[in-house]
């Protein structure tokens, strides 16, 4: 865009704001990315549920809202907590990765003192859960499901 301005009877270019203004844009798509960014890895995050270990409270294809921050502020490469400052209750629905590294959403039963906790499907006839696996590591919850859409 340039941008003139008359003076008596000649025009005067100003400049040529069209390379500030693509900038600026540029920098708010860029902005914008990593603010994504940091929430869907950090804070919250969408999934779609797969399977029918959870019917009919959660079934196949169900969005879930998942609170990374539930519990605490931890690294998401480590699984180790920086601040925690709520624990895994029974009845909560998580979703966490199993022994096997496949990330599954479950509801709590029972928590072991220590660092782990069984995790159950609601339609225990097609769960693949603690029963086959064994108890899961707190440090493998990836957050608490806040919502169902």
């Amino acid at each position: 865009m340039i941008i003139l301005s008359r003076i008596g009877k000649e025009s005067v270019i100003l400049g040529n704001n069209s390379a500030h203004g693509e900038k600026t844009v540029g920098r708010a798509i860029i902005g914008a990315f990593f603010v994504a960014f940091f929430v869907k890895f950090f804070i919250l995050d969408f999934m779609v549920a797969e399977g029918h270990s959870m019917a009919p409270a959660i079934r196949p294809g169900t969005v879930l809202l998942v609170c990374r921050v539930f519990y605490g502020i931890r690294l998401p490469w480590s699984g180790t907590y920086v601040l925690q400052w709520r624990t895994v209750r029974e009845g909560d629905v998580v979703v966490f990765y199993t022994p096997h590294g496949d990330i599954a959403v479950k509801r709590c039963m029972q928590i072991l003192p220590g660092e782990v906790f069984y995790a159950y499907g609601d339609n225990s006839a097609q769960s693949y859960d603690s029963r086959n696996y064994g108890p899961i590591s707190k440090s493998n919850i990836i957050g608490k499901v806040l919502g169902i859409r």
